[in-house]
């Protein structure tokens, strides 16, 4: 492929974050009068303003902005990032027992105050990267008080790996879900997933020897416990003891594991683990495009040994799917990796970008058609998974126009 079609994408991508992600979320996301985010919009924009909140929503944002800041220096992005810090410091840190709840209500008042270590971990990644993008020195020791509280209290210091949920105490609960469609139980590879992302971002700008063992510990785990070899996929749910609890195959996570697993091992500078990962993401990237990519270009949600389960598309595998691709590429120089990550943003830009309302539909069906019954906006919606995607490709791919 030549320079010329690489820069056009690249060009393509950037547009896309810069003059629809970006903007959407600043112009319709906020509540003027409260300074707070909607926690409900349809795809027509109507707002629902007695649904629940999420700390989660409101730390993804922050992650968002302050790396789109530190991208590309916009003042609306700084100041996005300073909204999303105040909401999550103001009105879901835990004052009494630290850590930050799960939702609270639409008066703002908490709703379900237990401390979801998924939830933790996406603080910490949004805390650092907004520490990141403005110097400020509070939200990296926020983050750092995180991290020694998920080391004290969700860390299975005899299995390794930590554990789903606690009460606002940190002590145990019963229900751990972090949603409805997933198993009550005490581990996932979901929650490591995001809490390894988290540490590998933490460790950027805090080198603290006791985070360089948790990582690599962490890391060690994923690939000893959670990523099958042989199949090339990530198991879901597990016991105490690290014995998986489904055959369900999520394609969107696997394919986001691989490009965060060597993040993670480039982070810790640890050169016989990046080693050993390349050929893993390789590996990953194969079976992902073999058993979870539809003939137009785009990822199915789920599937099982015997096959695909749910031939439904949201958005966030679709954009995991572009960075995972565009790595193993990197990692191999197989142009094949290159033109599914590239046919995976066609795909993107003809079903999910909405041209009349802006953002990304959440999901469509096998055939491209919209789902409807899917939020714009909503506690797990949000510009996360397809701001930073844009962020990745863009750099990724004029990274190889430099090198050509």
């Amino acid at each position: 492929m030549d320079t010329c079609q690489i820069k056009d994408y690249a060009d393509r991508i950037e547009a896309e974050l810069r003059q629809n992600i970006l903007p959407f979320w600043i112009t319709h996301a906020v509540v003027p009068s409260r300074q707070v985010f909607h926690g409900s919009l349809t795809n027509n924009l109507m707002a629902d303003a007695t649904v629940a909140r999420g700390a989660l929503l409101s730390s993804r944002i922050l992650w968002t902005y302050s790396a789109a800041y530190l991208a590309y220096r916009e003042p609306s992005s700084l100041e996005m990032a300073r909204l999303a810090h105040d909401d999550l410091i103001v009105n879901f840190w835990d004052n009494e027992h630290s850590g930050f709840f799960w939702s609270i209500d639409s008066d703002g008042k908490p709703l379900n105050p237990r401390k979801q270590v998924y939830g933790q971990a996406f603080a910490i990644y949004a805390l650092t990267e907004y520490h990141r993008a403005t110097g400020s020195h509070e939200p990296l020791e926020r983050a750092i008080t995180l991290f020694k509280l998920l080391e004290q209290h969700a860390l299975d210091s005899e299995r390794g790996g930590y554990f789903e949920a606690f009460s606002r105490e940190w002590g145990t609960i019963e229900d751990m879900r972090l949603g409805e469609a997933d198993m009550n139980v005490p581990k996932s590879q979901n929650t490591h997933l995001h809490v390894m992302e988290a540490y590998t971002n933490l460790l950027r700008v805090w080198p603290d020897p006791g985070l360089k063992r948790s990582l690599t510990a962490l890391v060690n785990v994923m690939l000893d416990r959670i990523l099958d070899e042989r199949t090339g996929h990530l198991k879901l749910f597990f016991s105490n003891d690290w014995i998986s609890q489904t055959d369900v195959v999520s394609y969107g996570h696997d394919i986001e594991a691989a490009w965060l697993f060597l993040e993670a091992a480039e982070a810790l500078g640890d050169r016989a683990l990046v080693a050993r990962l390349k050929p893993l993401v390789v590996k990953i990237a194969d079976v992902t495009l073999a058993e979870g990519m539809d003939e137009d270009g785009a990822l199915f949600n789920a599937g099982k040994p015997s096959g695909v389960t749910d031939f439904e598309k949201e958005w966030w595998p679709q954009a995991e799917a572009v960075v995972g691709f565009l790595c193993a590429y990197q990692v191999s120089q197989d142009e094949r990796y290159l033109k599914v990550a590239l046919k995976c943003w066609d795909f993107i830009e003809t079903h999910f970008i909405d041209r009349k309302h802006g953002e990304w539909f959440r999901g469509v069906s096998r055939n491209g058609q919209v789902l409807e019954k899917h939020l714009k906006v909503s506690f797990w919606k949000c510009p996360y998974h397809n701001g930073r995607a844009c962020m990745e490709a863009s750099r990724r791919l004029r990274a190889l126009i430099v090198k050509a």
